[in-house]
């Protein structure tokens, strides 16, 4: 999430290079190096008429699928691109169904067991060097980005200045960086936060913000500019527990790690707790599903205190970005109704420069628009919640890519991921820093 406004001796801002926020399904404890994905396969599917929709709607619900998107089975329509993991005992029964339904599909990960170890083989090999010699272009378990923002704490305070909103379920510190040149006084405030689980380039988007002001302050106008005129904060990793248990249990874990008394099934989908149209459509009051709103809003701890963080400075704030994974869009309020926010001039205006200038990188197609009629509706969401509550300027990414790799974009994607989306931010900041048009 990033968020803009005028900047206090607490406040801090900051925007993301590239997160990607992975909705991925609570599958159960396991042991990362298992094989519990052992034949699985993603597959692709557009269903052409609301007959096959409704077909696959009951399909999935039966064999009790995997959706990587859309994040619902109940987004599932006519026209709707359909990522599905499924696992090895029941994708013979799918593929058994789509063939003697006529309906066209694709395989994108024909073993994701292969997948996964293929990932974690890169990540192995790796030796831990000093903070020093951080690499900025793999990715980094909770432990060693949380050592990165110290050392940086330490090493630059004239820049960069780490502190704490809190404390996860389990205990974790929940920790921002701000990042800024400015004096404590008259200047407004950025502030990022990813809602990232798994290892994705959304977490070192954040990481590689940092690294590029470290780098480009003194040689970049528009680095410059910023860093004199914004604070930046930056939260690198929103769902700390989540984010660890998919480095040590479950690669493909996407909600909280919180426990409900009632159900074996733990977690809350961070993007559907808050406090706007809590639990309305798009959301799910089961625990046991993906986009489980909770028994109440800001029922999580970890979104607790990042609301609490932005309503003590909501004054201040100009712009909040989040980002996620995975579709390529570049998305703005309302997620929860079709309707018009009254800003839409300038905040249509901001996102149609961010997307272009995402472009100009490597020619990547971002869509942009409003949540809910381009990509879907949903409750309960950060982007809306601070769009409501006075933040002028908010945004979410979905990422890379559009569903080659999903929520298992490879190292080597990071850079150009982060390069891309580094310049749609730097785009967006430099936007509120005129007026509008």
């Amino acid at each position: 999430m990033k968020f803009l406004g005028k900047p206090s001796s607490h406040t801090a801002a900051s925007l993301p290079l590239c997160w990607l926020l992975l909705k991925i399904l609570p599958l159960g404890d396991c042991h990362p190096y298992d094989n519990r994905y052992a034949g699985d396969k993603v597959i692709r599917l557009t269903p052409k008429t609301e007959e096959e929709a409704f077909a696959l709607q009951g399909i999935y619900h039966l064999l009790q699928v995997d959706l990587w998107q859309p994040s619902s089975i109940s987004y599932v329509s006519e026209g709707t691109v359909t990522d599905v993991h499924i696992p090895q005992n029941a994708s013979r029964t799918l593929l058994a169904f789509l063939q003697e339904a006529r309906i066209q599909y694709k395989v994108l990960i024909e073993d994701l067991q292969k997948a996964v170890e293929n990932e974690k083989s890169l990540q192995t090999q790796r030796n831990r060097r000093s903070l020093s010699e951080y690499n900025y272009e793999v990715y980094h378990s909770l432990e060693d980005i949380q050592d990165w923002m110290h050392h940086l704490n330490q090493t630059q305070p004239g820049l960069v200045r780490v502190f704490s909103i809190g404390r996860s379920y389990e205990g974790r510190p929940l920790l921002i960086l701000q990042c800024c040149r400015c004096e404590p006084v008259l200047h407004s405030a950025v502030s990022v936060n990813p809602s990232s689980t798994p290892p994705t380039p959304l977490n070192q988007g954040g990481v590689s913000f940092v690294f590029q002001a470290l780098l480009t302050y003194k040689t970049d106008p528009a680095m410059r500019k910023m860093l004199n005129h914004l604070y930046f904060y930056i939260m690198p990793v929103f769902n700390v527990d989540g984010y660890h248990f998919s480095w040590t249990h479950d690669r493909f874990w996407r909600k909280t790690r919180s426990r409900n008394s009632k159900f074996r099934c733990r977690g809350v989908d961070a993007n559907r707790n808050w406090k706007v149209k809590w639990c309305d459509e798009g959301a799910s009051a089961h625990p046991c599903d993906d986009t489980y709103c909770g028994p109440f809003p800001e029922s999580e701890p970890e979104v607790k205190a990042v609301a609490d963080f932005l309503r003590k400075h909501r004054k201040r704030i100009r712009a909040y970005l989040s980002f996620h994974a995975y579709a390529q869009m570049l998305l703005y309020p309302y997620s929860y109704k079709h309707a018009t926010i009254p800003n839409v001039s300038c905040v249509g205006f901001a996102a149609h420069k961010a997307v272009k200038a995402l472009r100009s990188a490597h020619g990547t197609q971002y869509r942009h628009g409003p949540a809910s009629q381009t990509l879907y509706v949903s409750s309960g969401n950060s982007m809306d919640w601070a769009y409501k509550n006075g933040i002028p300027y908010a945004f979410a990414f979905e990422l890379r890519d559009t569903g080659q790799f999903g929520f298992l974009l490879p190292e080597k994607l990071i850079k150009p991921t982060c390069t891309e989306t580094m310049l749609a931010v730097k785009n967006i900041t430099m936007h509120l820093l005129r007026k509008c048009p």
